[in-house]
């Protein structure tokens, strides 16, 4: 029998040892400057949903699942895999000193692998819960969703009742994109199910990296946080989010500041920079079409209309592209961005605004220059030094005791990312693999993204 464990981590000293540098000296430079921040953070434990707070001060380092599918994907699972060996290792050599891997690390590594997550170095999952249900046309109840009304509604506020495996979807793609088991699983949780999609798609991925746990050799179960829905749900309108949406939507200078991180003019005004969500329940952000209203300087009005758009194809077809089904037009007052309150205008900010509430001081990425957006980790990057030079949301860091660095940015190599053996596939679903050698055999090679301070 195969060890992976040891096989990957062999492959990740090798080849990857430059990131555990890095990070490494990014997390010592970050100890000791207590920034006060209680992060509380989920996981899923025997079926049920567990809350974990973090009182003292750590370094988080963040990686991603999607709710557009409730199976996990090989994408998915080397992105987990890989924060978990960059965390374990960067811990380890945070704790005895930089110094070229021996024999005898990767026993006691390979030990510490097997363990639950601990150290100064977090890994969690930001789960984006604004992305339509089916994004990436990959999902097993994709015609349900569109039957039930819900392909244009964000992952945080669909419910799991009229939704059903799609035969035809099934006999298309399986043992590509989905397995007999997993569409077993996904079938028993949905009869369980009590309402929630994002609940249901969880709990079907903490049971697969439970399962993955024992194959690997690993825990792998670790600690998620969901944005941007969930967290301006929970907050007041005093919140960290609240107050990210309001003054990035002050006025022109605020708005055409950000438009400079985006990269864009104001010439068209056409991005919001919060998509507001339909009476009718839409809200995804592809679908909206924006046009903002300027009186001079003041922010007058917002026109939304949606209207029924096409998506993504997943990795097999390109021709199967998913569709967002929606129809609305409606006006906002400037005042209702530039006063938030998300319980009187439910909206989906962009992510380079609400991953600056996110905890994260480092992140890795998947397939950044291939796969991966390089525009949004630009944005992402501008948005976080136009703060720290007081260009955008001036006096984010003395109001609520953030330090606007930027995250170290780490990216799964995209020569290296898994895929399926035959298709080629990097959204296959892990079920569809046979042989976890086919997937490990691509190795784990992280890089560190210098371009993007």
């Amino acid at each position: 029998m195969e060890d992976h464990c040891k096989f990957l981590l062999e492959n990740f000293l090798a080849v990857s040892f430059p990131t555990v540098k890095t990070l490494v000296e990014g997390a010592m430079a970050m100890k000791g400057q207590n920034l006060n921040r209680k992060v509380t953070l989920f996981q899923y434990v025997n079926g049920k949903k567990v809350s974990v707070p973090f009182i003292e001060e750590q370094f988080y380092l963040r990686g991603s699942v999607e709710y557009a599918n409730p199976q996990l994907t090989v994408e998915e699972i080397q992105g987990i895999i890989g924060i978990r060996m960059l965390a374990v290792c960067a811990n380890y050599y945070l704790k005895y000193g930089l110094h070229t891997p021996t024999k005898e690390d990767t026993v006691t590594l390979m030990e510490e692998l097997k363990k639950s997550s601990k150290g100064y170095i977090v890994p969690f999952l930001l789960n984006t819960d604004d992305v339509e249900l089916d994004r990436y046309s990959m999902n097993p109840l994709r015609q349900s969703i569109i039957d039930s009304g819900q392909s244009a509604i964000p992952a945080a506020n669909a419910i799991t009742e009229g939704l059903k495996i799609d035969d035809t979807y099934i006999k298309k793609y399986n043992n590509a994109l989905i397995s007999k088991k997993e569409i077993e699983l996904i079938s028993e949780t949905l009869c369980s199910s009590k309402g929630s999609y994002i609940d249901f798609v969880d709990s079907i991925k903490y049971h697969q990296l439970s399962e993955l746990s024992k194959l690997f050799d690993m825990d792998l179960s670790l600690y998620s946080l969901r944005m941007p829905l969930s967290t301006l749900k929970a907050e007041d309108k005093n919140g960290l989010l609240h107050y990210i949406i309001s003054k990035s939507n002050q006025n022109y200078t605020a708005i055409e500041e950000a438009y400079k991180c985006m990269g864009r003019s104001m010439n068209k005004r056409s991005t919001l920079l919060t998509v507001p969500h339909s009476k009718k329940g839409y809200g995804s952000k592809r679908s909206a079409r924006g046009k903002l209203h300027f009186e001079n300087n003041r922010f007058h009005d917002a026109t939304i209309t949606y209207k029924t758009t096409v998506l993504y194809p997943n990795g097999i077809d390109p021709k199967d592209v998913a569709i967002a089904v929606c129809d609305d037009k409606f006006n906002v007052a400037g005042e209702k961005h530039a006063d938030y309150n998300f319980s009187e205008l439910p909206s989906s900010p962009q992510f380079f605004l609400y991953s600056m509430a996110s905890p994260e001081d480092a992140a890795v990425w998947h397939g950044v220059g291939a796969f991966g957006s390089t525009q949004l980790l630009q944005s992402y990057t501008n948005a976080r030094n136009a703060c720290q030079a007081g260009r955008l949301i001036k006096d984010l860091s003395q109001t609520y005791h953030l330090n606007m660095h930027v995250p170290l940015q780490f990216n799964l190599c995209p020569e290296s990312l898994w895929r399926h053996p035959i298709h080629n596939n990097i959204d296959a679903s892990v079920g569809s693999i046979e042989n976890l050698s086919d997937l490990t055999r691509w190795g784990m090679k992280l890089e560190y993204l210098f371009a993007f301070k």
